[in-house]
């Protein structure tokens, strides 16, 4: 058993930690993705308007602007303590949603209002998960645990987004509400055995919140792969990602003409070729230069992307979700990677922060998407925005070559 743990996609399980954050991670991420494909389809049946969906869908990423302070708070108290009080809270949304809709209260109104409060604390879930990896995981294995880790909100969106979609057809929106709790209650029992709590000394050696957010965005202005790879984030985050996430249930009902399972394999074809893309470096991440492989799959991603935007059917659109996501994960994961280890332990919640305000450009994307939309039309919009972040990439690429390409570079350190 021991020899095979160690191979590389099952080696992080040798660290007891990762046992325990593995499945906390899990059930969370099925409950998250649950919970978005719910509200987002009963949002746009309740009242027909691609405008409202995008809101609801900027919602979600509300709390990036703050997330430095959870990163902070990560850094200070523990990342561990920090995620259990998220999923405290996870947990208590999701119960209160529950018991309006077995009173048959839940109206546009209520759901805006539970989407404003977790939109504040969701954004910081996936920095505080990374840190805690980082802290408790070998440097050796980072890039193979970073992989399996993120097989957690990728396998979501496959299984999360078609139970969400059956349970939610099947039993209606209060019994899918009662399983969407029960997963955030396990995903919090379980991240109570993750790491190791912060001391008291550990706290109190940190004392100054406002210079401890300057020092952390110091480092990534004094830091050219932490710069490059946070414009790199904002830029899919506003360009790349509303293709895939917050305007899907528009390209399903409006483009495709399919329906509330119609969209659950949407969701989970993008997911899938993620799943398979974070496999993938699990087990080969040791051999990646973690700068080149984010700079040329953002590329790609891109491409795809635009190709995803022309596919004339549903089953055609499913095949080119399924390698942009692949793609996106290529991307993604040694960006986490590449960030971590140039924050090394002192600044790594408050750099994960920083990561995290940079998806704030998502619901900018979908905002701005959900008002074009209604003028100029799905396809030429999304042209636009692939056409735009693949010119972008490339610029970013050429800014900091330096700092991003060769091999000796420390972005690309294994």
């Amino acid at each position: 058993m021991r020899n095979s743990l160690r191979s590389p996609l099952l080696a992080p399980f040798e660290v007891r930690s990762f046992r325990y954050q593995f499945p906390a991670d899990l059930l969370t991420s099925w409950a998250i993705e649950m919970e978005i494909l719910i509200l987002g389809w009963y949002i746009l049946v309740e009242t027909g308007s691609v405008l409202l969906l995008t809101l609801y869908g900027a919602l979600q990423y509300l709390g990036t602007l703050i997330a430095p302070v959870f990163g902070l708070a990560g850094d200070r108290f523990g990342h561990r303590n920090v995620l259990c009080a998220m999923r405290v809270v996870y947990t208590g949304l999701a119960t209160t949603l529950a018991v309006f809709s077995a009173f048959d209260a839940v109206n546009p109104v209520v759901v805006f209002a539970i989407a404003t409060v977790s939109g504040l604390i969701r954004p910081s879930d996936l920095a505080m998960r990374n840190a805690l990896v980082a802290e408790t995981m070998p440097g050796d294995r980072l890039m193979a645990a970073m992989g399996v880790a993120r097989t957690t909100s990728d396998s979501a969106k496959v299984v999360g987004s078609l139970a969400g979609a059956a349970i939610f057809a099947l039993l209606g929106m209060g019994w899918a509400y009662v399983v969407v709790s029960l997963f955030y209650a396990a995903g919090f029992c379980l991240t109570l055995g993750v790491g190791a709590a912060r001391t008291a000394g550990d706290r109190l050696a940190r004392m100054s919140l406002w210079r401890d957010l300057r020092d952390g965005m110091r480092f990534i202005a004094d830091s050219p792969q932490s710069l490059a790879g946070m414009w790199l984030a904002f830029l899919v985050n506003m360009t790349a990602f509303p293709m895939t996430h917050g305007l899907l249930p528009y390209v399903a009902r409006d483009i495709y003409g399919i329906g509330q399972a119609g969209l659950g394999t949407l969701v989970a074809s993008f997911a899938f070729g993620a799943l398979v893309g974070s496999v993938v470096i699990s087990m080969i991440g040791r051999r990646l230069r973690p700068a080149r492989v984010m700079m040329v799959f953002a590329v790609v991603w891109y491409v795809l992307v635009l190709a995803f935007v022309w596919m004339p059917s549903p089953g055609w659109g499913r095949a080119m979700l399924v390698a942009t996501g692949f793609a996106q994960s290529l991307s993604m994961v040694p960006m986490a990677v590449m960030l971590l280890h140039s924050a090394g332990s002192k600044f790594r919640g408050r750099v994960m922060g920083v990561r995290m305000l940079a998806i704030y450009g998502l619901p900018l994307g979908l905002v701005v998407a959900g008002w074009a939309i209604e003028r100029v039309g799905f396809v030429a919009l999304a042209t636009g925005y692939a056409v735009f972040g693949l010119l972008a990439t490339i610029w970013i690429g050429l800014r900091w070559y330096k700092a991003l390409w060769p091999a000796d570079a420390p972005a690309n350190a294994r």
